[in-house]
């Protein structure tokens, strides 16, 4: 089983206007919601591909009632651990006048420490794990090294574990030596402590997770692609040009196709491709909609893989 955890999962409204101004009124043309978080993200795309996976966090009050109903009603199964506070609510505005978007992220409820310890006891007593995707930022009062206990545990089930963090939560979880990390290029450089340009300098400094214990590195670079990292190799997957309306969920919807590849009997090098394939359908939907199930299937032969060393 497919497992995916979501630490701080969020509500996500996004309101399409036709554009913003100071002091009188705005009209909103259309609103949705959608269920939101990095883990939450990895279950969604994983059950559009019919990969069956189990959505795992926390959740509490109205908020929370809704995000996993809408979860439900999308087929993605969930388990999640109920909490006092409630669940955050991030906005995306986005500006038809100005075809762009903002992105307003609250920073979600504390957790209480029996609710740690709740968490900490279900992943220890889940059974036939074969992977499990850990990703999205920490609640305002939970140490990085939350990151580094979830890993560890994943590893003692024999799952292959897929971290996406960033900051200090990334370097907490990369202690635990995870399988694989998703950095984008500036997560990458801010963990490296350089910035980094092109493939070249990509590709170098993905030399340093791998050497504190990491087996693959996937950097992500945005239109350019993701470069795959490995003891075994390095490739570097190309997506097709497409005409992108948004990037909010193409990270999560990368670290879906990787697992989703794995989950199928491949090799990393080919299960990079799905990886792509699924960030690039995420990008030709507005708001936090993901790519769907035929999007990433009419991309996959389009995504060019080239070995670099």
């Amino acid at each position: 089983m497919i497992y995916t955890l979501t630490l701080n999962p969020a509500l996500d409204r996004t309101i399409n206007v036709d554009g913003l101004a100071c002091d009188v009124p705005n009209r909103i043309i259309q609103e949705h919601l959608f269920p939101g978080g990095k883990g939450i993200g990895v279950s969604k795309v994983l059950t559009a591909l019919g990969t069956p996976n189990t959505a795992l966090g926390f959740v509490g009050g109205f908020r929370g009632d809704e995000l996993e109903a809408l979860l439900v009603g999308e087929g993605v199964a969930c388990d999640f651990i109920r909490i006092s506070g409630d669940t955050r609510s991030n906005i995306i505005i986005r500006q038809h006048d100005a075809d762009c978007q903002m992105t307003l992220n609250s920073k979600g409820p504390e957790i209480e420490p029996r609710a740690i310890m709740n968490l900490l006891r279900k992943l220890r007593g889940l059974s036939g794990m074969t992977a499990f995707s850990i990703g999205g930022s920490l609640p305002p009062n939970v140490k990085p090294a939350i990151y580094r206990a979830c890993v560890e545990i994943g590893r003692d089930h024999g799952a292959r574990v897929v971290l996406d963090a960033d900051g200090e939560a990334l370097r907490g979880g990369i202690r635990g030596r995870p399988y694989a990390i998703k950095p984008n290029v500036h997560e990458l450089g801010e963990l490296v402590g350089r910035d980094l340009e092109g493939v070249d300098q990509v590709l170098e400094a993905t030399g340093e997770p791998l050497d504190a214990g990491v087996e693959i590195v996937l950097a992500s670079m945005g239109p350019d692609g993701i470069v795959l990292s490995g003891r075994d190799g390095a490739w570097h997957a190309i997506p097709p040009d497409v005409e992108v309306v948004n990037t909010i969920g193409a990270g999560d919807s990368a670290v879906a196709g990787f697992v989703h590849g794995l989950s199928r009997g491949l090799r990393p090098d080919e299960a990079v491709r799905w990886a792509v394939a699924a960030g690039t359908a995420s990008t030709l939907h507005a708001g936090t909609a993901l790519g769907q199930r035929e999007d990433v299937e009419a991309l996959l032969p389009q995504v060019r893989v080239e070995r670099l060393r």
